[in-house]
Parts: structure tokens; C-alpha cells; sequence
């Protein structure tokens, strides 16, 4: 197919879709849905916009209200969309759903539409099955050999004892993102039962426990893959003095790491059931030795990569699209 300029009225190469929060709210300095946009268009292709509300479904039809739409690596100026139109997600080739947690019921709701457009034909980046399949917390147990000491459940006296036994823990909600509501809870913290009450919502919901790992304070190491292959290097985010989290939202500050051994294990172990789930685009996080998350709703750290590492994620991911959208 011919590649044209983007107002030439032709089709372009790809017609590419993109699920996201509304763009006028994002962080330019930090946004990697927005560097793949920029990536993808530079590479002569047409970037259809929606958000996470526009996805509906018509008689059968999966479609969304959406916007053509040209982006810029400007911080005052970064986009500009076409007047709205409804079209149905058969018209396009590739879709990249890149809608921010919590995984909730619209989540869960977006990913059928999704499923619905993939079995007409349209490649979906992340699989939406996959991504029900897989929460970010718990599809890290079904590598246990990679992960320290963990628990899931909900049950309070399970989670007394797990404290108990392992003296110094994290525990955390399944649905979370940005280090929010992440607690380090001691054996003899005069807090714990309060803890476990509040974020268990009175032992009704699961949680994920893990025994805490000291080697935090060196950073929470983000490791980028696509199509099952890690990046050269990791993000590690340092949390902030006084903090427990290694997350950039909770102030964290970010430094280029090399990949250990023990990190390229990891990638290794994880990286076929990525490809297999076709999890094209996943962020292992990983603090000291141990596997402690499997990103794959909405995976950052792209102008981190670019900015510390000289690594182009961005170009390295719109080129693995266009390879499966052929």
C-alpha cells in the first residue's frame, strides 16, 4: 500500500486504533501512549482516537465513537482531533488498548467489545482475553520460582499468620496501580489488624501479601518486553526518602540499571507465556531478585527508556505492530 501525507485524504498504511484516557489530561513529560502515537504517525500511519467510554456494541457490532487525530512532540501543543464520528472497529487494523486500571467492570466490559473486533479480523494490542486473564498481581504467582514468599487471599487469619511467619511484609490491593494503598505491615505492628481490615474491605476481598524485600531502597527495576524480548536495561525507581514505594506516581526517582543475570532469567521464564497469551507489550517489575509484577494493561517508563537508556521503545513497539498487523 502507497504511504501518503496525513491530510492527502488517501488511506494510509495502517489504520490504528487507540484506546486511551482522554488525552488532554495525560502527563506529556511522562506519557508513553502518546510516544507510541507519535512514533506510529511518524512512520506514515493514521491514528483513530477513543477513550474508554466510547467503546459500545450495535446489533452485534463492536464500535466506538472516535476521533482522526494528529499528534505533535510539543508540551504546549500535543495533539489535534477531527470532529467525532461513529464507526464500527471492523474499519480498522490494529487497535492498542491502553486504558489506565483500575481493572473494573468497564475494563472487563471494554475487553468484550475488543474480543468482538479481534474475531472480525482486527488485531488487538494487548489480547483482550489475556487481559482479563492475567491480573497484574496475581499472574506473577504462576512463576513462583521467580517470586519471593507470597500469599492471595482474603482470609484474616491466613494473613495474620503469613505476617507473623515472615516478620516484615508488603501487602497490597489486586486492582491498584501507582503505589496506591501498598502498606508495609510488621509482626508487631499494633496497626495490623486495622491494616488488614481496611484493605481487605472486612475480609471480603482478596489481597496479595509478600514477604517485604530490602533491596527496595536500590529501586523498583521496570523491565520493558516486547514480543517475549526484554529491553536492554531496566528503569529502577528509587523511592523517594522516607518511602516504601517504587512508584514514579509516589515519587520515586528513576535510574538506568543493566540487567543482571537473575533479570534475564526472569525474562526468560516469563517471556513464551507472553508470546503465547499474545501479550505484545508487558513491564516485568522486579526488586532485587524476585518478581513482584506482571504489568500488561497499560505498561510505561517509554521516555525513561528514552531519556536514560538511549532505548527507543516506542520505534521498537510500532515496528512489532506493524509486523503482526501484515
Amino acid at each position: 500500500m502507497v504511504q501518503r501525507n496525513f491530510n492527502s485524504g488517501v488511506r494510509l498504511k495502517m489504520k490504528l486504533g487507540v484506546v486511551m484516557d482522554p488525552i488532554e489530561t495525560i502527563n506529556f513529560k511522562k506519557d508513553s501512549t502518546l510516544a507510541m502515537m507519535i512514533e506510529a504517525q511518524r512512520k506514515g500511519h493514521e491514528i483513530i482516537y477513543f477513550t474508554p467510554d466510547s467503546l459500545f456494541i450495535k446489533s452485534g457490532i463492536p464500535c466506538a465513537s472516535s476521533n482522526k487525530m494528529e499528534v505533535r512532540n510539543d508540551p504546549s501543543d500535543w495533539f489535534t482531533k477531527e470532529e467525532e464520528k461513529i464507526i464500527e472497529l471492523s474499519e480498522l487494523d490494529t487497535i492498542l488498548m491502553r486504558q489506565d486500571p483500575p481493572f473494573n467492570s468497564g475494563y472487563i466490559y471494554n475487553t468484550y467489545v475488543l474480543e468482538m473486533a479481534a474475531r472480525q479480523g482486527v488485531n488487538i494490542f494487548n489480547n483482550p482475553r489475556s487481559l482479563r486473564d492475567c491480573n497484574e498481581k496475581v499472574y506473577a504467582t504462576e512463576f513462583p520460582q521467580c517470586c519471593t514468599k507470597h500469599l492471595v487471599t482474603s482470609r484474616k487469619d491466613f494473613l495474620t499468620d503469613f505476617v507473623v511467619e515472615n516478620k516484615d511484609t508488603v501487602i497490597k490491593p489486586l486492582d491498584g496501580m501507582g503505589g496506591a494503598s501498598i502498606f508495609r505491615v510488621k509482626a508487631n505492628d499494633p496497626n495490623l489488624n486495622v491494616i488488614l481490615e481496611t484493605i481487605t474491605d472486612h475480609f471480603t476481598e482478596k489481597v496479595m501479601i509478600q514477604e517485604f524485600i530490602p533491596e527496595i531502597t536500590e529501586g523498583d527495576k521496570r523491565i520493558l518486553i516486547v514480543n517475549g524480548k526484554p529491553m536492554s536495561a531496566s528503569i529502577a525507581r528509587v523511592p523517594a526518602e522516607g518511602e516504601l514505594r517504587g512508584n514514579l506516581a509516589a515519587g520515586a526517582s528513576a535510574v538506568a540499571k543493566s540487567l543482571s543475570d537473575r533479570d534475564l532469567w526472569i525474562c526468560e521464564e516469563v517471556g513464551p507465556s507472553l508470546v503465547e497469551k499474545g501479550l505484545l507489550l508487558v513491564g516485568l517489575d522486579i526488586i532485587g531478585d524476585y518478581l513482584t509484577e506482571i504489568n500488561v494493561t497499560s505498561p510505561t517508563c517509554f521516555k525513561e527508556y528514552k531519556e536514560l537508556c538511549d532505548i527507543d521503545v516506542a520505534e521498537i513497539f510500532i515496528e512489532s505492530v506493524e509486523e503482526f498487523s501484515k
